[in-house]
């Protein structure tokens, strides 16, 4: 069994240049990458984040989503701290997207890394960030 993960994994990024579109990363990254990565390095996820491919860069970050599930906290705050300047708007939104899921489990710690970022991370990813916030609270991250 764990032989065939590894096949399945090293086959899916093998295979990058073929996945893409947002769909597709956000069906199959999770339970592909994420679930493959849970008990081992998560190098692989910096060298997604670093590749000039936006698809990549996106399977990196929404990869996380497992481990956000099981309050793993650590990846996505370093990736979105990595790509907390990403010019495009479908990167945007999937970090503010997983910034939004690990706030579903550990507000507080959401709240602390937004603090230090609001004024300087593209509103686009804030947005979605504080989606589930209470109105008032989201309208002050939105003035600052």
């Amino acid at each position: 069994m764990k032989r065939s993960k590894k096949a399945i994994y090293d086959f899916y990024l093998s295979q990058t240049a073929r996945i893409n579109n947002w769909d597709l990363v956000d069906l199959s990254a999770p339970g592909v990458v994420g679930e493959y990565l849970k008990d081992k390095s998560r190098e692989d996820l910096y060298r997604l984040a670093d590749s000039s491919l936006l698809w990549e860069q996106r399977i990196a970050v929404v990869s996380t989503y497992i481990l956000i599930k099981n309050h793993d906290f650590i990846d996505i705050l370093a990736l979105s701290e990595r790509l907390l300047h990403h010019k495009h708007d479908l990167m945007q939104k999937a970090v503010g997207w997983m910034l939004r899921e690990m706030g579903k489990r550990d507000k507080d710690l959401l709240v602390q890394f937004l603090e230090k970022r609001c004024k300087v991370m593209p509103r686009t990813m804030l947005r979605y960030a504080i989606e589930k916030f209470p109105e008032e609270e989201r309208r002050e991250f939105m003035k600052r």
